[in-house]
């Protein structure tokens, strides 16, 4: 669910503003405008490095977990871009809704022992090692990612993905700290005597 929920932020609310989610995100929309490469194809390639090292520091189960997530969302992406024909209008209410779903996505994924891919991995390493959150680490990873964007797309896409990053690492970091109570359900013994 939170890879469907990321790749339907990228398709729906974010890239057709050309708004980079993230690091991996702006580095498929790099890969897009200057080869002419599919986005979910480029989200794909762009998260191969990070899956390498995912692999040696976190393990294999979650680097599964990882590549299937990544899998889900390029294929969201794949699926439901080619139908998001409307012109963008609502910019700030896209912005909003592409970082609302972003970081839920995201932040769920984290919380099952995934990742969504990208600068997520190199962020969560960090997070990890120095005990700082993931969100924060995140914001400060793709930044940079961001300026080099700004490179081949308008200054103001960057304004804007500085801050649905700033929107989505908070929700992401709320989700993260989540402390979720298991609730007790009830059944013939519960009363002691």
């Amino acid at each position: 669910m939170g890879a469907i929920l990321q790749g339907l932020s990228m398709s729906l609310f974010l890239f057709p503003h050309s708004i980079p989610s993230g690091g991996g995100a702006g580095l498929a929309l790099l890969m897009n405008h200057w080869l002419d490469w599919p986005l979910g194809f480029a989200l794909w390639l762009a998260n191969a490095v990070f899956l390498v090292f995912g692999l040696n520091y976190f393990g294999f189960r979650w680097t599964v977990r990882t590549i299937f997530a990544v899998g889900i969302t390029s294929m969201t992406v794949s699926l439901v871009t080619p139908y998001v024909q409307q012109p963008p209008m609502h910019l700030f209410l896209d912005m909003a809704a592409g970082s609302i779903f972003f970081g839920t996505g995201v932040g769920l994924l984290i919380r099952a022992g995934a990742s969504s891919g990208g600068m997520v991995i190199p962020a969560l390493m960090i997070a990890n090692y120095k005990s700082w959150s993931p969100g924060r680490v995140m914001m400060m990873i793709n930044l940079f990612i961001f300026m080099l964007t700004s490179l081949v797309i308008d200054y103001k896409i960057v304004i804007y993905a500085v801050i649905c990053q700033f929107l989505s690492t908070n929700i992401i970091d709320s989700i993260y700290k989540l402390r979720v109570r298991r609730l007790l359900l009830l059944h013939a013994n519960w009363r002691r005597r």
